[in-house]
């Protein structure tokens, strides 16, 4: 499998997963309804987890443009391909938005509400504030990336179970710093099915937010970019 392929896949998966379990929590008859926000963050944990198992030897699964960023700034991954995977990261969220709604597809006839609807795609704040939100996106990113980076570096050797701390520690910041924003920490993630949102014919929806597509991307950027620095300061 080429790295393309892998992150395509790796990132598809994540977003299936992760965006899937929104979708069973908020949506209109699902089995998962109001199953709550420790089940939110568990499942894209587990997302996390499944998906970096899974390509973690064709790509690396970096699965998010911000983790290919913040590697290339610490000098851990060539500039030169990231614009390849940050391409594969955006079809794989795509992808995996695209089967949620074909998942789901009979739940969204009967869900009226469509802020839930446009929240299976991607994420917007709890309290707008562009500025605040930017800042909560890029500290949750800076987590994500130097967590990860420090883990790398750490070698532990579990074998198989090397992707468990950086599914754990994505799972702590769904429930310690998700709340703001919802935890994107991942441009591809959210800008990918945000697009998915405005082109698929959902009944009864809701504009994407282009407003607030911005704030993950740049939050995410940021954040993968001070990690870097903080990282190879120490």
């Amino acid at each position: 499998m080429t790295p393309f392929l892998g992150e395509l896949i790796g990132t598809g998966l994540l977003v299936l997963l992760g965006n899937g379990v929104v979708a069973n929590v908020v949506l209109n008859k699902s089995k998962g309804q109001n199953a709550g926000w420790l089940t939110i963050a568990a499942g894209w944990g587990v997302a996390l987890f499944v998906s970096v198992y899974a390509v973690a030897a064709s790509s690396g699964a970096h699965l998010n443009p911000a983790v290919s960023i913040g590697l290339a700034a610490a000098g851990k991954f060539a500039w030169a391909d990231v614009p390849v995977y940050a391409l594969a990261q955006l079809l794989g969220a795509m992808l995996g938005a695209l089967l949620v709604w074909i998942t789901y597809r009979s739940h969204y006839e009967q869900t009226d509400d469509a802020d839930a609807k446009l929240a299976t795609f991607c994420t917007g704040p709890a309290i707008r504030s562009p500025f605040n939100n930017m800042v909560t996106e890029a500290i949750g990113t800076f987590v994500l990336v130097f967590g990860i980076m420090m883990i790398v570096s750490a070698d532990i050797g579990l074998g198989a179970l090397d992707a468990l701390p950086v599914a754990l520690l994505l799972f702590a910041i769904g429930l310690s710093l998700g709340g703001p924003t919802g935890f994107a920490v991942n441009p591809a993630r959210d800008l990918g099915p945000r697009i998915m949102h405005a082109i698929l014919p959902i009944p009864n929806k809701r504009d994407s937010d282009w407003g607030y597509a911005m704030v993950p991307v740049v939050g995410g950027i940021v954040g993968g970019l001070v990690a870097a620095v903080v990282y190879g300061l120490l």
